[in-house]
């Protein structure tokens, strides 16, 4: 008499062992093991690249420092820039907030060649609200003067030199001119200490990777 055994299965959450005729199939729980470990695996070194990923990009963001030209002087006349901008050192990222009088003066982003000459012939960009933050978006040096009547002869010009920060790749010489409307008054950023500063997003942006990355490796 031959005998038929039927397999019959008994799903468990756990591992899903396959009972033959009453006893355990080793095997198939097994392979379910290394499926599962290796899911897991898996997860959790992408967790730890996620987390990775999220510091480095919130490592950028406070490598970006706002100068106030000028400081509480402001971008006017009878101001040494020269003084002003010795000791200090330029990345790409890092931004220039000109306040000054919209009636008197303006920003004009000119070349070297405009520069020396304080010629506001042909300016790359003109600012002329009473604050402009310009964005120092390449390495190289920059060129402001202002273009109104012979302010630039008189002192009102500004030459930066800026490096290239370690996130980013070499470019053209350029920058990216923002005017705002708001008086120069009623603005509170006065970050001049050369160190960058973290905003409520940003911190959240890093805390989310320590959390992710800790998730990663335990």
């Amino acid at each position: 008499m031959t005998l038929l055994f039927v397999p019959k299965v008994e799903d468990d959450v756990d591992a899903k062992h396959i009972i033959w005729g009453g006893s355990i199939d080793t095997k198939a729980a097994g392979v379910q093991a290394l499926l599962f470990s290796s899911h897991n695996l898996i997860s959790r070194r992408s967790s730890m690249a996620l987390g990775v990923l999220l510091l480095l990009c919130c490592a950028t963001w406070v490598s970006a420092t706002d100068y106030t030209v000028g400081d509480s002087s402001g971008w006017a006349l009878n101001v040494d820039y020269s003084s002003w901008i010795s000791g200090k050192s330029f990345v790409v990222g890092d931004k220039l907030v000109f306040k000054y009088s919209a009636s008197q003066h303006n920003v004009e982003t000119v070349n070297a060649t405009a520069y020396n000459a304080c010629s506001s012939s042909s300016p790359i960009s003109t600012g002329n609200t009473g604050q402009t933050t310009i964005t120092l978006d390449a390495s190289g040096k920059h060129y402001f003067i202002c273009g109104i009547s012979n302010h630039c002869s008189q002192g009102m010009k500004l030459e930066v030199d800026v490096a290239e920060s370690s996130s980013t790749s070499p470019s053209p010489p350029s920058s990216s001119t923002t005017n705002t409307t708001t008086p120069p008054s009623t603005t509170t950023t006065n970050n001049n200490s050369g160190a960058g500063s973290l905003s409520p997003v940003h911190a959240t942006v890093a805390f989310m990777g320590l959390v992710v990355l800790k998730l990663g490796v335990f």
